[in-house]
C-alpha cells in the first residue's frame, strides 16, 4: 500500500477509535453524566447504581462499582440512585417521577442528599416490607451512605422478588456491560448478543417453571372450589322458605358470588400468584355460610376469623391452639371444632396433603406454588408467622424460590411496565440529616 493511501485511512480510524473510547466512557458503570432526573432514568435502565456528578464526594465510583456488582449478582430489580439536593430533584415527587421515567417494576432506593427514601411495587416487594426495611436502615443510623446503601441492598436482595431486567445485560461485575460491548462494537454480537440470549433463556425458563407450578396447583385448586360447590348443594336453604329474611338471602348470594368469583379466577390464572384470589374468595364464602347458618339458628353472629390452618376447607377457626410441625417449633394456629377435638383426644388434626415427588405431602411440606394459594386463605401478613419453621415456610423466606407477594397485579419485578403503577407506593419526601419526615409514604415515610 502506498504511502498517502496509508495516511488517507490512519484519520478516519483514529477518529472511529476516538468516538468509539468516547461512547464506551459514557456507557462505562460509573460513568459521570451532567445529572438530572432524565440522566439518572436512562443510567438506571442500563444498571442499578447512578450517582449524580454532584453527588461523587458522598458515594465513590469504586463504592458504586461494588454495589452494582452486588445487585447484579443477587439478580434481583433493586434501583439505587444517589443524588444532591438540587432544584431537578423535588423531593415530594421524586421517587413517583424516577419510577415513572425508568418504567421497570422493582425496589427504588434514593440517597438524596442526606436523606434517604425507598418505594417498591407491591408485587416485588410488600408495603410494610418496604416500611419496616426503611425504618430499620434509619433507626440503625450508618454513618456513611455507603453502609447505609449496602445495608438496605443486603436485605431487600433477600426479600424483593422478581428478577434483574433484561436491559442490564446478564448478573456479575460491573466490568464491561452490554452496553460498553455495543460502544466497542467488535463485542456486539459476543457480548450483546449473548446477554441478551441469556437473559431471553431465563426468562424463557421462568415462564416454564409457573406454567408447571401452576397446572400442579390447579389440581388443588379445583379440589377446593369443588368442595365450596358440594357445600352449596348440600346446604338445605331457600331464599324464600318461611322464616328467610333479608339478611339470611344476603348471606346467601354472597356465598353464590363467592363461588362463582372463584371459578372464574381460576379460569383466568396465568401464574402461580393468580390463585390468592381464587382461594380470597372461597374464604369469603365460607364465612358467608357461617353466618347464614348462625342465623337460621338463632345463634350470635361468629366472629371473623381465618379459616382452619390444618384444612382451609373445614371452614372458619373457632380458637387458636399451640402446634409444631414435625421437627419444629411451637406456634399459635387457628383451628376448627373438629381438629381442636382430636388435638384434645391425642389425635392428629386432618390436614390438606397435596401431591408432590416424594409422595402426598401436607401443603405446608410442599413447594413454592402453594405460597400464594395459602396467602389467600390466611393472608399474606400472617402467613410467614404460621408456617415459620416448614418447607413452604423456609421457602417463602427464599425470593428465589417463592412467587411475589401472594399474586396481585402488576407486572413481575424486572419487567418493563412502563407508567402503569400505583403512585401510591412511591410517594412521601426527604427529611434532612437521613431523616424520614413527610408523610404518605408507605414505604417509610419521607427523605
Amino acid at each position: 500500500m502506498k504511502t498517502a493511501t496509508r495516511r488517507a485511512l490512519i484519520g478516519p480510524v483514529l477518529l472511529l477509535v476516538a468516538a468509539l473510547l468516547a461512547v464506551v466512557a459514557a456507557m462505562a458503570p460509573g460513568a459521570r453524566a451532567a445529572g438530572g432526573l432524565d440522566e439518572a432514568a436512562a443510567a438506571l435502565e442500563k444498571g442499578p447504581v447512578y450517582v449524580d456528578p454532584r453527588a461523587a464526594d458522598q458515594f465513590s465510583r469504586a463504592q458504586a462499582d461494588a454495589l452494582a456488582k452486588k445487585i447484579k449478582d443477587a439478580d434481583k430489580p433493586i434501583f439505587v440512585a444517589v443524588l444532591p439536593r438540587a432544584a431537578e430533584y423535588q423531593p415530594g415527587t421524586l421517587l413517583q417521577n424516577l419510577r415513572t421515567k425508568v418504567g421497570i417494576s422493582g425496589v427504588y432506593a434514593v440517597e438524596l442528599g442526606n436523606g434517604f427514601n425507598a418505594g417498591a411495587d407491591p408485587r416485588v416487594m410488600t408495603r410494610n416490607s418496604v416500611q419496616n426495611l426503611v425504618g430499620s436502615v434509619k433507626s440503625s443510623d450508618y454513618p456513611t451512605v455507603n453502609e447505609r446503601l449496602n445495608s438496605f441492598v443486603d436485605t431487600a436482595a433477600r426479600s424483593a422478588h422478581g428478577q434483574a431486567p433484561a436491559s442490564w445485560g446478564g448478573s456479575g461485575g460491573s466490568g464491561f456491560d452490554t452496553g460498553t460491548a455495543i460502544g466497542l462494537g467488535v463485542l456486539v454480537a459476543v457480548g450483546g448478543g449473548g446477554a441478551y440470549a441469556i437473559a431471553r433463556r431465563n426468562r424463557r425458563r421462568r415462564i416454564e417453571e409457573e406454567r408447571a407450578a401452576l397446572e400442579a396447583l390447579r389440581v388443588v385448586v379445583d379440589e377446593d372450589i369443588t368442595a365450596f360447590g358440594e357445600e352449596l348443594d348440600r346446604l338445605d336453604f331457600t331464599p324464600g322458605e318461611p322464616g328467610a329474611d333479608d339478611a339470611m338471602r344476603t348471606d346467601y348470594t354472597h356465598a353464590l358470588d363467592s363461588y362463582e368469583n372463584a371459578k372464574s379466577a381460576m379460569a383466568s390464572a396465568q401464574h402461580p400468584g393468580d390463585v390468592q384470589a381464587v382461594t380470597r374468595a372461597l374464604e369469603d364464602g365460607r364465612f358467608s355460610l357461617a353466618t347464614l347458618d348462625a342465623r337460621r339458628e338463632g345463634r350470635p353472629l361468629p366472629e371473623r376469623r381465618l379459616p382452619c390452618f390444618f384444612d382451609p376447607r373445614h371452614g372458619p377457626s373457632v380458637v387458636d391452639v399451640r402446634w409444631a410441625p414435625e421437627g419444629g417449633a411451637e406456634r399459635t394456629v387457628p383451628v376448627c371444632a373438629a381438629d381442636k377435638s382430636r388435638m384434645d383426644d391425642g389425635r392428629e388434626p386432618l390436614a390438606r396433603t397435596v401431591r408432590t415427588a416424594n409422595g402426598d405431602r401436607p401443603y405446608w411440606d410442599a413447594g413454592p406454588a402453594y405460597g400464594p394459594w395459602a396467602g389467600g386463605y390466611f393472608g399474606g401478613g400472617l402467613l410467614p408467622g404460621l408456617l415459620v419453621g416448614t418447607l413452604l415456610g423456609n421457602m417463602m423466606m427464599s425470593s428465589a424460590a417463592y412467587g411475589a407477594d401472594f399474586g396481585g397485579a402488576g407486572a413481575d419485578g424486572g419487567d418493563y411496565s412502563g407508567s402503569d403503577f400505583n403512585s401510591d407506593d412511591f410517594g412521601g419526601g426527604f427529611g434532612d440529616g437521613g431523616g424520614f419526615g413527610g408523610g404518605g409514604f408507605d414505604g417509610g415515610g419521607g427523605f
